[in-house]
């Protein structure tokens, strides 16, 4: 039997806006990605759509400077990994 796992995260990401205007937006997804796989300890990460539009939802030069995220972990046919949603 699996443990289900599902945790909520406040991802930071402030560091991002240091970076070049234009590709502010591209390099936040791939933080949250970086983020999820150090913490949950799973290399396979599904981003939900809802997370993507809430990162280009002002465009791609303003991102916002934190994002709640809740990561679940789901195991198939013993393969390990983790779907984000943004959490509400």
């Amino acid at each position: 039997m699996a443990k289900n796992v599902e945790r909520i995260y406040t991802i930071p990401l402030r560091n991002v806006k240091n970076v070049k205007r234009t590709i502010r937006a591209p390099r936040a997804i791939r933080e949250v990605r970086n983020f999820l796989i150090k913490h949950m300890k799973v290399e396979h990460i599904v981003i939900d759509a809802s997370i993507n539009e809430k990162i280009w939802e002002r465009g791609i030069q303003k991102i916002p400077s934190k994002i709640k995220v809740k990561a679940t972990v789901i195991e198939e046919d013993d393969e390990k990994f983790v779907k984000a949603v943004l959490a509400e």
